[in-house]
């Protein structure tokens, strides 16, 4: 990203508050069309470690992202196609699959290089001509908050976060393989685990998968103390081989899971965007797919207002909150219900929700639509 600015007297049309994935989507969103925006990462952390993170991209937003010229200057080995998805239930017969083919699509979704995806976004950043990357609060009608859950700017405002605490931590890591992915995704329901594995291309092209792995709190405590060689075992005992010998091939990072939702999603002046608005589980991996939408339709809504309309109109910014609402709220509540009918132990339960899986994957039709809604939220 380039280098702070210190610009306390130039005014802006936007300020946009967070230089992650989000922010520096939306900064150069605005500036394409052809406003002026400052944009203000948070401060630097010390002891900053590996990003072993990727994310699940659909094809709303690769679209956006390659409308940002940013798309199609990745290199090849961090954007993966997904092909076919295969979902594990919790009982040997019960299982669920997608194919892009059957779908009639591309891909069901790219997974893509979290710290390669943000090096890109800065470097076109970097080369915006109406982006300014300021280090002080500047003049804006309008303020876009995308500092990520724990926003200082949103606790200021006195916007309250409310938030469901699973109680779980996600695992993720870079692992090889002894067999390769050919575009495969893989989870696994094993109440109240779930564990996906994501086919990648780094460090070995055709060869290689993101992982994560949800888990109760004390288990995945007892995971992230094992050696290398204990984690692997414990890998191949969850997936059964299934993917083939497993090899760490990156550090472990781990985080808490929570769904969450801001009380308000704008004001006068001000509107959040991805996970200062809204979290969810990742067992889906819609999370960034939701904040890039609501990139997209924060875009749309500033650039069809009336001409006499000002930016930070609390009427203007509440168009952009509606829209999104329905979207994240349903993802919110598919999380969260899939996740809950996994965690229960009950026999009844476990054999209705594999019967349900078995029963989908019988339904073309219910398949395709959806894959479509996973592929435009």
């Amino acid at each position: 990203m380039s280098s702070l600015q210190s610009v306390p007297m130039k005014s802006f049309d936007v300020q946009v508050l967070g230089a992650g994935i989000v922010g520096q989507s939306l900064a150069l969103a605005l500036a394409r069309a052809g406003f002026t925006v400052a944009l203000r990462p948070e401060p630097v952390r010390s002891g900053a470690v590996e990003d072993v993170r990727a994310y699940a991209l659909n094809a709303a937003s690769v679209e956006l992202l390659r409308s940002l010229k940013v798309w199609d200057s990745l290199p090849a080995h961090a954007a993966t196609a997904v092909l076919d998805m295969h979902v594990q239930g919790d009982a040997p017969n019960a299982a669920l699959d997608f194919s892009a083919w059957q779908q009639r699509v591309d891909a069901l979704a790219w997974i893509t290089d979290a710290a390669v995806l943000e090096r890109a976004l800065a470097q076109a950043v970097r080369f915006a001509p109406h982006i300014s990357v300021v280090d002080v609060e500047v003049e804006a009608p309008l303020t876009a908050l995308c500092e990520g859950k724990a926003s200082a700017a949103r606790a200021e405002l006195g916007v309250r976060f409310e938030r469901h605490d699973y109680g779980h931590q996600a695992i993720a890591a870079r692992l090889t393989a002894s067999q390769k992915h050919q575009g495969t995704a893989r989870q696994w329901f094993g109440a109240p685990d779930v564990l996906a594995l994501l086919p990648f291309d780094s460090p070995e092209p055709g060869r290689s998968c993101a992982l994560v792995w949800s888990l109760p709190e004390a288990r995945a405590k007892e995971m992230l103390a094992l050696d290398d060689a204990a984690f692997e075992a414990q890998l191949m005992l969850a997936t059964a081989g299934a993917a083939g010998d497993l090899k760490l091939a990156s550090k472990r990072a781990a985080w808490p899971l929570m769904q969450a939702r801001a009380e308000a999603w704008s004001g006068p002046g001000w509107v959040l965007l991805g996970d200062a608005a809204h979290v969810v589980h990742p067992l889906a991996g819609q999370g960034l797919n939701l904040g890039l939408a609501d990139v997209a339709a924060l875009t749309r809504v500033l650039v069809a207002r009336e001409p006499w309309r000002a930016l930070g109109d609390e009427k203007l910014l509440r168009r952009y909150a509606r829209e999104r609402l329905a979207p994240t709220w349903a993802m919110g509540q598919v999380t969260d219900g899939l996740l809950r009918l996994f965690s229960q132990p009950q026999p009844l339960a476990k054999e209705l929700r594999n019967r349900g899986l078995t029963l989908v994957n019988q339904l073309v039709p219910l398949k395709r639509w959806l894959t479509q809604r996973a592929l435009d939220s």
